[in-house]
């Protein structure tokens, strides 16, 4: 089977082609060009990397794509893209948390008990985060429920500096994704591309810069006693 991933959460984001002929591995994963926007690259990026590989997208049997958080717009733009090629080759497809992605890149070499945390940068001061188990396949979805209605604190997580916590730089995360969904595709977990739903964690910002200046615009009615 032959993967198509792509990922654009972030400015740069990657294209890769995966296969599991003679074993899960990644053919080739490229890097975006930063100074251009997704919008201006795509498809020609994805074009090129098939390309080099005397491939077409026909070719192609899985698309994958990752699903979020990130740019709004990157997005957009990149689930929009792969959702047009599996629709054109009726393909299936598969979506994958950036997050999850980025987890089990920095956890291969981890035991299944040990934590994993994963950020994003979300600009805006923000980030977007996830504290995940061993490969990132099974978040802590009960102890968060637990704390938020009162439970018992988790335990401290560990100090950044101290010898047993490792902090790695995000790999590109195409790749990985294609990985993933490789995985998921196995287990019969794929996609039509309808089916696959943007994880944008919060609201654009064009609509939150629309709703402060309507509230701006409003009249403000002052009454002395």
């Amino acid at each position: 089977m032959r993967v198509l991933a792509l990922d654009t959460t972030t400015r740069a984001g990657s294209v890769a082609l995966v296969s599991d002929h003679g074993g899960d591995r990644i053919l080739e994963e490229r890097a975006g060009d930063a100074t251009r926007t997704h919008a201006q690259r795509l498809p020609s990026e994805i074009v090129a990397l098939l390309a080099s590989h005397e491939l077409r997208l026909s070719d192609i049997d899985l698309f994958a794509v990752a699903s979020g958080p990130g740019s709004f717009t990157g997005l957009r733009v990149g689930i929009a893209t792969m959702q047009g090629f599996a629709l054109v080759g009726r393909r299936p497809m598969v979506g994958i948390s950036a997050l999850a992605a980025l987890a089990h890149a920095g956890s291969r070499d981890l035991l299944p008990n040990q934590r994993v945390g994963a950020w994003m940068d979300a600009h805006r001061r923000d980030v977007f985060a996830a504290l995940l188990i061993g490969d990132g396949a099974e978040l802590y979805a009960g102890l968060i429920a637990r704390v938020m209605s009162g439970g018992s604190p988790p335990p401290p997580w560990p100090d950044p500096s101290a010898p047993a916590t490792r902090i790695e730089p995000g790999p590109g995360l195409a790749g990985v994704i294609g990985l993933l969904a490789l995985e998921r595709a196995r287990r019969g977990e794929t996609v039509t591309p309808a089916g696959i739903q943007p994880l944008y964690v919060r609201r654009p910002d064009a609509e939150l810069a629309r709703e402060h200046a309507l509230a701006d615009r409003r009249p403000h009615v002052s009454r002395a006693d």
